[in-house]
């Protein structure tokens, strides 16, 4: 009796996809030879596609398009799409029980072109009784660099991060007196892309913290711009308590040698030591497979992650090649 209700369960999601569209899917698959690739909660195509001439799209060239039928696929959707102009990519969200989460993301190489989508198939009736809705879709592009030393400069902070992350585009420096004699600082940083911000973030807290000894908390920066008087919410407080930088071992006339340093890391990234200054950490940035970090060290500092047959470094989130 417990094994026939488990079965039911576990049946249960499946019941739930239409068969015939999914074959009508995969049916459109093979005829049109196109490629779709399932990731994080997601079937994306393009990205761009393979046939692509031109640059990759700028802002405000995707549209958010909801209220899609569950059981309705890419065999419907981008062809509609791309009947108002050429698609650089179409993701649409998915469950595990093969439904789609009822809505996805379609974007074009112009803003042009993402409005006259937004024109024409807002409100499109794609089966009886399900009208799309077609809008501008915002991308997240901009973080707030919280908990900065208040002697942070503009080009210093500018240059730290053209040296850790890629696509930084501009930096906005602000300060404000959260109280008597409190003055906090705080950074925001536009991006490229909303994928370059989202490695941004992923990276840069960690760098922050193992090059200068600094705590720094980053959050989504919406699109409403900050007023001086109204800053942004300070951070819950945070029991961390800041590392101080480890010092090199010292090394013995007849100990071994580290390893030469690969060509591609002969020249650690470029800090400007004022900025070491204002954070008051090390004047002196070094590499972790410099000489003068212990084994462990060095081993800390690296992933599992693998680019290009390397690894990527923690400390500053550069590829590198391990020997």
């Amino acid at each position: 009796m417990e094994r026939s209700r488990q079965s039911q369960v576990l049946s249960k999601p499946l019941q739930m996809v239409n068969l015939q569209r999914v074959l009508e899917l995969e049916t459109w698959i093979r005829k049109t030879n196109t490629k779709l690739i399932q990731v994080n909660g997601q079937r994306k195509y393009g990205g761009p596609p393979e046939v692509w001439d031109g640059p990759p799209p700028g802002a405000q060239c995707e549209v958010f398009i909801s209220k899609i039928p569950r059981d309705t696929y890419e065999d419907l959707l981008i062809p509609l799409f791309s009947s108002i102009g050429p698609l650089w990519e179409f993701r649409l969200m998915m469950n595990f029980s093969g439904q789609n989460r009822g809505f996805a993301y379609a974007k074009y190489g112009s803003a042009a072109v993402a409005a006259k989508a937004i024109h024409l198939l807002h409100g499109y009736m794609l089966e009886p009784g399900h009208h799309l809705s077609v809008r501008l879709s915002i991308e997240k592009r901009q973080l707030c660099l919280r908990d900065l030393p208040a002697t942070t400069r503009h080009k210093d902070l500018l240059q730290v991060l053209h040296a850790l992350v890629d696509g930084v585009e501009s930096v906005s420096l602000q300060s404000f007196k959260s109280g008597p004699g409190i003055e906090r600082t705080f950074a925001i940083v536009t991006f490229s892309s909303h994928q370059t911000a989202s490695m941004a973030k992923k990276i840069v807290v960690e760098a922050f913290k193992r090059q200068f000894s600094l705590s720094i908390s980053i959050t989504w920066q919406s699109a409403v711009k900050l007023s001086m008087d109204k800053p942004p919410p300070p951070p819950k407080p945070s029991k961390s308590v800041l590392l101080t930088p480890p010092k090199p071992p010292r090394l013995k006339p007849n100990s071994a040698q580290h390893p030469v340093l690969p060509p591609t890391w002969a020249r650690p990234p470029s800090i400007p030591p004022g900025f070491h200054r204002a954070v008051g950490g090390p004047s002196n940035l070094r590499h972790p497979l410099l000489p003068g970090f212990s084994p462990a060290q060095r081993k800390e500092s690296e992933t599992s992650s693998s680019v290009a047959g390397g690894c990527i470094c923690t400390s500053c989130g550069y590829p590198y090649d391990v020997l």
